[in-house]
């Protein structure tokens, strides 16, 4: 079975950056899109960042263009990151690594998750 741990989140102020990481086991890391969802309160969950080896693709939300950037290693360590630079307090959510079959996807419902890490941006 697939299993993700999250790791990274934190209290950081407006402005300010995180890293994100994610390791990955119990798949063969290279046939899966990896992405990162993130949950507000009260809010839809959202695909916030994806990449996929399978065709080289990489999306990002709108709300993150420009501010985020997801990475992975499979090299050393299965393992995926999201840096998160100039951070908004809208940022502020739960954030969960995911994973899906081949390509990237923004059905939430056909990822396997992890457990989340809370990322809050102080004003």
């Amino acid at each position: 079975d697939v299993q993700l741990q999250a790791s990274g989140g934190g209290l950081v102020q407006a402005g300010g950056s995180l890293r994100l990481s994610c390791a990955v086991s119990g798949i063969t890391f290279d046939d899966y899109a990896m992405s990162w969802i993130r949950q507000v309160p009260g809010k839809e969950r959202e695909v916030v960042s994806c990449t996929s080896k399978s065709d080289g693709s990489t999306y990002y939300a709108d709300s993150v263009k420009g501010r985020f950037t997801i990475s992975s290693d499979s090299n050393t360590e299965n393992e995926v990151f999201l840096q998160m630079n100039s951070l908004k307090p809208e940022d502020t959510a739960v954030y969960y690594c995911a994973a899906h079959a081949v390509f990237c996807t923004l059905q939430i419902s056909e990822y396997d998750w992890g457990l989340g890490t809370q990322v809050t941006v102080s004003s």
